[in-house]
């Protein structure tokens, strides 16, 4: 049986694992990330001498934070799958759509993996969210899009699994032969929260036998970065003029920073965005307007853009936020860049922020539930992976319904990875 990889494309992490006659092992392709067997999703593209050259990884982190934020730097571009208006970016001068650029990535993961088995690979089982859109049509593009960026990236054939059933059979491998459970599996990522309830014992079968133990799935579009917005938008975004008014110049109406702004202030990875001729001129007219204190925030926000060191800062709103898993209060640091900032924030005003977006999942759990016709007493595991599984708001979700001796929790970051490569046993 030839070598067949698994990858695990996330929104921040991803992860490789190999299948060699049966055997499953996770392959360490970013051997400078602190974080085991998982690679940064990063692209980063720096000139030099006239050439362009692209790091991913950690290693692009690095050469980032080395070059002082120079240079174009793109993570997150997993969100960017379902989105119609994304067709081409241009970078120093090259076109690149998302399908060619998620290549580039994917490219790099394969050699890497052949590089340590020493052996050409040409198969992959890809995993996917259960939800990339809402929208059907967009989330078959979405698909589609990764097909071709696998190809691209040398792969001959592509097969896809639901994330949360991969870490469904990574929870199933560790059980002895012939212990059946009914197992509810949280995969909680960076841009999307699925859900599968699942027959899991150690069984023998092809794909199709086992499909038959998958009793419902479900998901939602919110993530660990959501999670990050929301702090963002209630306590550090202030600092940016988020809540900066002043009059028009033209009549006594007060304005402020537009909506779009804003919003893409919430997501790092689209404040470069806001080098748009137009949403420049129109944080120049506020400043122009706006009281003298105000003018301070509002130059914060335009050396934001300008020095694109969003990543940096979001690193210090993520940091914060791991913390509140364990600590009942934290602070937002951040000082560099000419900005100071020092946000106390508890794990009640952060509940409090992402209340709505938590009862959401509540609710995709609920119906889970429900398409399998099962309650939470039916359910003998709950198998949680993910880093916004460690939210104690979240975890109180499962507990309360299942109950607390019941739940299982697994690497956050290579669990998917594992599974995928399991998945391979199946396709011989």
């Amino acid at each position: 049986m030839s070598a067949i990889f698994g990858i695990d494309f996330g929104t921040s992490n991803s992860a490789l694992s190999v299948n060699m006659d049966g055997k499953v092992r996770l392959l360490p392709v970013d051997r400078e990330n602190p974080i085991s067997n998982s690679l940064k999703s990063i692209l980063y593209f720096l000139k030099e001498d006239g050439l362009t050259k692209s790091y991913v990884g950690y290693e692009g982190v690095k050469a980032y934070i080395e070059n002082e934020a120079d240079g174009r730097y793109m993570q997150s571009i997993k969100t960017f799958l379902p989105d119609t208006a994304f067709e081409k970016t241009n970078i120093y001068g090259k076109p690149y759509t998302l399908e060619e650029l998620i290549a580039l990535f994917l490219k790099v993961m394969k050699q890497r993996g052949q590089d340590i088995i020493k052996e050409e690979v040409s198969d992959l089982v890809l995993g996917r969210p259960v939800i990339f859109s809402e929208d059907k049509g967009r989330d078959k593009l979405a698909q589609e899009r990764l097909i071709r960026a696998a190809q691209i990236a040398g792969f001959k054939n592509v097969t896809f699994q639901l994330e949360p059933i991969a870490a469904a059979l990574a929870y199933e491998n560790s059980l002895e032969t012939g212990d059946e459970q009914i197992v509810l599996v949280g995969d909680f990522g960076a841009g999307s929260s699925d859900f599968t309830i699942y027959k899991a014992g150690k069984k023998a079968g092809s794909q199709a036998a086992r499909d038959r133990d998958i009793l419902s799935v479900g998901g939602v579009y919110i993530g660990g970065d959501v999670f990050d917005s929301e702090i963002m938008r209630e306590k550090v975004a202030v600092h940016y003029g988020k809540d900066v008014q002043a009059k028009s110049m033209w009549s006594d109406n007060l304005f402020g920073l537009s909506p779009l702004v804003i919003r893409k202030l919430m997501q790092w990875h689209l404040i470069p965005q806001l080098r748009l001729p137009r949403t420049l001129d129109n944080i120049k007219e506020l400043k122009v307007s706006a009281k003298f204190k105000d003018k301070k925030l509002l130059e914060n926000l335009e050396n934001l853009i300008h020095a694109n060191y969003g990543y940096l800062l979001f690193r210090s709103i993520e940091k914060t936020k791991c913390e509140l898993s364990d600590k009942s209060q934290s602070h937002i640091n951040f000082e560099d860049y000419g900005i100071c900032i020092d946000e106390l924030l508890s794990r009640e005003e952060f509940e409090g922020f992402i209340a709505q977006k938590v009862a959401s999942i509540n609710d995709c759990i609920d119906s889970t539930l429900a398409k399998a016709n099962l309650s939470g007493s039916d359910i003998d595991v709950v198998f949680l992976t993910g880093g916004s599984s460690y939210i104690p708001m979240i975890r109180q979700i499962f507990e309360k319904r299942i109950g607390k001796d019941k739940i299982r929790s697994a690497d956050a970051f290579t669990s998917v990875a594992y599974g995928l490569g399991l998945q391979g046993t199946l396709m011989g």
